[in-house]
């Protein structure tokens, strides 16, 4: 489950992106995988999803969402769940580094 206290807070503004997103009105089950979905099925769907988020205007702020908040699940702003875990972990690193250095 995603972590609710880091998200932001009700204000539109914030949130304004998303109804411009190329993904909106399309079935989510393009985006987020359904249970045991495994092999040729799962590297279809997400190339899909993410032919999507290519041409998508708001693909920019869709990932930086993602990415602030952690999303675990499907497919944002183009990322799937491996290559943001990939995200995290870099950005880990660098915070370490940047300590080290202090």
């Amino acid at each position: 489950m995603t972590e609710m206290s880091r998200l932001p807070g009700p204000v539109s503004e914030s949130w304004d992106w998303q109804r411009h997103g190329s993904c909106r009105g399309l079935d989510s089950a393009w985006f987020f995988h359904p249970d045991a979905e495994r092999g040729q099925a799962r590297a279809e769907r997400v190339r899909h999803a993410k032919e999507i988020c290519k041409s998508c205007p708001v693909i920019v702020e869709c990932r930086h969402h993602a990415l602030t908040v952690i999303e675990p699940y499907g497919i944002w702003g183009g990322l799937d769940e491996g290559e943001r875990r990939q995200a995290y972990a870099r950005r880990r690193m660098t915070a370490q580094h940047a300590g080290a250095r202090h």
